[in-house]
């Protein structure tokens, strides 16, 4: 039996067990419409040699390391959202090595968590 949760509308009090209750439903794929597929928000074939790279020269998830911890990052998080500037997007001086695990805290502190931003 899967756990519930409130509905990823902010505000909404409903709790449900995927992401929106019945009456935000909709708002998912409005969401997954206006954001654009992977590709077309930069990270394709591309991104995918550029972060193998950057995790090579960068292993470690640098919030566990400041915590003390040893953790292998698998994720490469822009520090600063690039929101679509692909400025900041390909900016390496804006990149940080992350675990799943510290990416996902820090996108939840960042907008709410995955799709509710």
């Amino acid at each position: 039996m899967a756990l519930k949760k409130f509905c990823r509308k902010s505000g909404c009090k409903s709790l449900v067990v995927g992401g929106y209750c019945e009456d935000h439903k909709d708002l998912d794929k409005q969401y997954e419409q206006q954001r654009g597929s992977a590709a077309e928000r930069g990270y394709d074939s591309k991104w995918k040699v550029a972060r193998a790279r950057f995790l090579r020269s960068h292993p470690v998830c640098v919030h566990c390391e400041l915590a003390g911890l040893v953790t292998a990052a698998t994720v490469v998080d822009h520090i600063i959202p690039h929101k679509g500037n692909l400025r900041l997007f390909w900016d390496v001086s804006n990149w940080q090595s992350l675990c799943a695990s510290c990416h996902g805290v820090k996108t939840v502190k960042e907008d709410g968590g995955f799709g509710n931003g």
